[in-house]
Formats: structure tokens, sequence, C-alpha cells
């Protein structure tokens, strides 16, 4: 999703508030939770629905 919408990590991590390693480990797939306001945040700089972002396999 960030490649579609041309921004990098680091801007985005800025505009949302956490670190660049945390964004990381969120793009990894290694937390095992996350805060809402964290996942509104993302959802809202990046003009998407959760369910674009995520995925169940």
């Amino acid at each position: 999703m960030l490649a579609r919408r041309k921004v990098r990590s680091r801007v985005l991590a800025e505009a949302i508030g956490i670190t660049e390693s945390k964004l990381s480990l969120l793009k990894s797939g290694k937390v095992k939770g996350m805060r809402f306001s964290t996942l509104a945040a993302i959802c809202c700089y990046l003009r998407r629905e959760p369910g674009d972002i995520f995925g169940y396999t």
C-alpha cells in the first residue's frame, strides 16, 4: 500500500507518530498486536480501510 501511494516508511512513521523501527516491525508481521489509534492513523493517512491493509491467511 505504501508503494501504491508512493509514501516512504519514514514519512508515514513521522506522520502517525511512531518510530521507523516500530513501523518496520508492523510491516514484517513481527508484532502480536497494535493499538487501534495506530491503525486508525495509518488508515487515515493512506485513505484506506483496515481490510485494504490487512488480510487473513
